[in-house]
């Protein structure tokens, strides 16, 4: 891990109280009688994501007094914008659904993916809570979840991991429970047809409707309860929709109160401790919210702080190639750190090969995996395995390209691939949206050579690369990158193309690129914690009544990504420990 700043670069508290209270504000000191006083909670949570949620949602159903203070107008965070997977091993419902699972599985999984850089002592915790967090949600709000069956581990070969997977969805929930309420949640990433009800577990199927009788009729069941959910008058969500929705519902039967547009001016230490947050709601000056037992730190990452990103991250970077929620600029992580935490790994990101479109970028994931395309650097050589874990895609792009330009780098396909599948919501044979050509995040020629000079790379070597790949697909062994040597590799494939669902020649014009740049889902460094997710100092101390998690804490996953949603399943883990933790229950 990155070793924590030094107190040069670190914000220094000012003194504030001859008691010896300390209070950033706006680089001015000031006292807390100073601040008007919003309230006095048990437990102040920062952030209405998955990981403040459920830690609130937890305080409360323990006993504990809570209040929810969230930057945005909205709730739900990054988790309402995404696909919503949790991966959490041994947990009720995937072994409910006959996942050969075990505690001894697990944890050998774990510490194969992770390494020694995250303390075992962390990883037992995720462990030990996650099964036990799920159950506690579905216990306390209307969630219920389902095995995302079939969604590999990331590396399933290694010691304890499964090709079938462990990571569960949310089910469907109707919006009504919110009532009002429901106007505030954050929309999604992206839209789902007009009138379907999609799963995550279904896009791998909706990519192959047209030339797949299953993907035909998961696409007919999705068209199905869309038409069901309509004549019941309920409002269907799925996904980080679900899980947002249900998380607040479960806040409000608990009388949790969520003040939204409410950020996070800074922490209130008194006596070395974390008393309090001060806020600034709906745009009025600055108040105090006291914490009789601690604030938990919730508020995400700093993937759209610019200078943030330019101090720990490795160029090129910026806030443009992140899906993350648009308020997520790091300020409990900066809060929490002049408060005394230490940081750790903050050069690192949920990464993943993103089409930088307009508007928004497009995090890919079917896209690359599918058989007919592959991935080539600046010199117009294929570079990583297309279908390896996102994450390990853009480490190798970071990792390259200084010395061999992988940034940005391009996903060839030719046209056999784009009439047999969907791509990113535009169906096969459709043309791709003018201001994807306008933008230069798409290209198309009719020869090789041509699309080579539209995107920059020398015309012979992108020849040869797509000869080479040809030659391997046929015979269905990728001898170059090991396409399809795990198991992992052939979720987002095509079981119609033999031998290697994942391979396919590029043959049909006219050829098409699309530039791939290092996106993210969110940042995955932040403040250090423990096993019990308390803010801990540079000596390994922890900041009494200073815990934190989800993004704006380091990750427990460490510099790798064990399997679908290993984002949000530590998350609410850690969220529902630090809660426990306060409440004198764990």
């Amino acid at each position: 891990m990155t070793t924590s700043q030094s107190p040069t670069r670190r914000r220094v508290l000012t003194t504030a109280t001859a008691a010896g209270a300390a209070l950033a504000l706006s680089g001015r000191g000031a006292s807390a009688a100073d601040l008007p006083l919003l309230g006095t909670y048990d437990v102040v949570v920062v952030g209405a994501g998955a990981a403040g949620m459920t830690a609130a949602l937890t305080a409360a159903r323990q006993g504990l007094s809570c209040v929810v203070v969230e930057k945005a107008a909205t709730f739900g965070g990054s988790a309402a914008r995404s696909g919503a997977g949790i991966w959490i091993p041994n947990n009720s419902v995937i072994l409910a659904a006959g996942v050969p699972d075990t505690p001894a599985k697990a944890a050998a999984y774990l510490a194969a993916v992770v390494g020694p850089e995250v303390s075992a002592a962390r990883q037992a915790a995720f462990l030990a809570h996650g099964p036990a967090m799920l159950s506690y949600v579905m216990a306390h709000s209307p969630l219920r979840f389902r095995w995302m069956e079939g969604y590999s581990d990331y590396y399933p070969e290694l010691s304890g991991g499964l090709p079938g997977g462990r990571s569960v969805e949310p089910d469907q929930l109707d919006g009504n429970v919110l009532g009002a309420e429901l106007a505030r949640l954050n929309p999604p990433y992206m839209d789902v047809p007009a009138g379907m009800v999609v799963f995550s577990a279904d896009y791998k199927w909706l990519a192959l409707a047209a030339v797949n009788a299953r993907g035909a009729a998961v696409a007919a069941a999705c068209l199905a309860r869309g038409t069901k959910a309509a004549a019941l008058g309920q409002k269907p969500l799925t996904m980080g929709q679900s899980l947002a929705a249900g998380l607040r519902a479960g806040l409000a039967s608990a009388g949790v109160p969520v003040w939204l547009s409410t950020p996070l001016t800074d922490l209130l230490v008194e006596a070395g401790a974390v008393t309090g947050a001060v806020v600034t709601r709906d745009g009025q000056e600055p108040a105090l919210v006291r914490a009789r037992k601690g604030v938990i730190v919730g508020s995400g990452g700093f993937e759209h702080n610019a200078a943030m990103r330019a101090e720990y991250q490795r160029q090129p970077i910026g806030t443009e190639w992140t899906v993350g929620a648009k308020e997520n600029t790091g300020d409990g992580i900066r809060a929490g750190e002049r408060a005394g935490g230490a940081l750790d790994l903050m050069d690192d990101a949920w990464w993943g090969p993103a089409i930088p479109i307009p508007g928004q970028p497009y995090f890919c994931l079917a896209e690359r995996t599918l058989p007919g395309g592959l991935l080539v650097n600046g010199a117009g050589a294929r570079f990583v395995n297309e279908a390896a874990p996102y994450s390990d895609v853009v480490h190798t792009m970071y990792d390259q390209n200084p010395t061999d330009p992988a940034i940005p780098a391009w996903l060839v396909v030719d046209q056999n691939y784009r009439n047999r599948y969907l791509f990113r919501d535009v169906p096969p044979t459709l043309p791709l949206p003018d201001g994807w050509y306008s933008s230069g995040a798409a290209h198309k020629a009719w020869t090789w050579d041509g699309l080579a000079r539209s995107i920059g790379v020398p015309p012979a070597a992108l020849r040869a690369t797509v000869d080479r790949f040809n030659s391997l697909a046929l015979r269905g062994r990728d001898l170059d990158q090991g396409r399809g040597d795990s198991a992992y590799d052939h979720y987002y494939t095509d079981p119609a193309v033999l031998p290697n669902s994942c391979l396919a020649p590029l043959w049909l014009p006219p050829y098409h690129a699309f530039r791939i740049v290092p996106g993210d889902l969110g940042t995955k460094g932040g403040l250090r914690t423990d096993h019990r997710a308390r803010v801990l100092r540079p000596d390994g101390t922890p900041v009494p009544g200073l815990y934190a998690a989800g993004n704006a804490s380091a990750a427990v996953m460490g510099r790798s990504y064990a399997g679908a949603g290993s984002t949000i399943g530590p998350a609410m883990t850690f969220g529902y420990i630090a809660a426990r933790h306060l409440a004198g229950t764990l």
